[in-house]
């Protein structure tokens, strides 16, 4: 059977949507990097070039990220790469954090024998990956941890509002938590442990505090970029 018109425009709408999604994604790691700094105006062509899209994708990409406050629409000139402060950074953690603390606790309340049985595998399997110094299965795993959480929650649209807080930060940086040696021995085997005794507080605040500690970290490697030192030599100078 050939697709409907309708069909046809659906699937062409979720292309160009996933198109600009990567076009926000790529400017975003620019931006939290410190590789592009803030006041700096944005050129759509170097943009499209990279992520091999036209410039409507790109202008759809940074209208997203006018949405996350990571850029401002200067009439006449573009788009803006704005400032971002480390009270910035420590805000999406907190947020972060208190989504993924309720997910925990509503998860510590319902969630079923399979689903220990699975994050119980998960954390055997995260243990022997780092034994075994294989780290791209370890930072697998640990994602793999958190997804199976947000699953058991049943809380779809909660679920949901923490992904789009999430994607605010580079992946990489995930990637670089998930696969810390603290976060295998202990915080993930914690909060597991948590959920088979259902202790919803604990649960809870054990996620809360497993996120909460990234923010220090992240907001370490952003000034070992260099990312608030023109900023700060300036206040020094004044």
């Amino acid at each position: 059977m050939e697709p409907t018109s309708h069909e046809l425009g659906r699937v062409a709408n979720f292309q160009r949507r996933q198109l600009s999604e990567d076009v926000a994604t790529y400017v975003r790691e620019l931006i939290i990097s410190g590789k592009v700094p803030p006041g700096e105006f944005l050129r759509t062509e170097p943009i499209a070039e990279a992520v091999g899209v036209s410039n409507t994708p790109v202008r759809e990409g940074l209208l997203l990220l006018r949405g996350e406050g990571l850029v401002v629409l200067v009439p006449r000139r573009g788009f803006m790469v704005a400032s971002i402060t480390r009270q910035d950074v420590r805000d999406l953690f907190w947020a972060q954090a208190a989504l993924a603390g309720e997910l925990a606790y509503r998860v510590a309340r319902e969630i079923s024998a399979e689903q220990l049985k699975h994050l119980s595998d998960v954390v055997e399997q995260h243990h022997q990956a780092v034994d075994a110094g294989d780290k791209e299965k370890v930072i697998a795993l640990g994602h793999e941890f958190h997804r199976t959480i947000n699953l058991a929650s049943d809380s779809r649209r909660l679920a949901t509002l923490l992904g789009s807080i999430v994607q605010q930060l580079p992946n990489r940086f995930y990637n670089s938590i998930e696969g810390r040696v603290d976060c295998v021995l202990h915080d993930h085997p914690a909060i597991l442990e948590a959920l088979k005794k259902r202790r919803v507080k604990i649960a809870s605040s054990l996620m809360r505090e497993h996120i909460l500690r990234g923010a220090d970290r992240f907001i370490a490697s952003l000034e070992s970029q260099g990312m608030w030192a023109a900023e700060e030599e300036e206040v020094s100078t004044a």
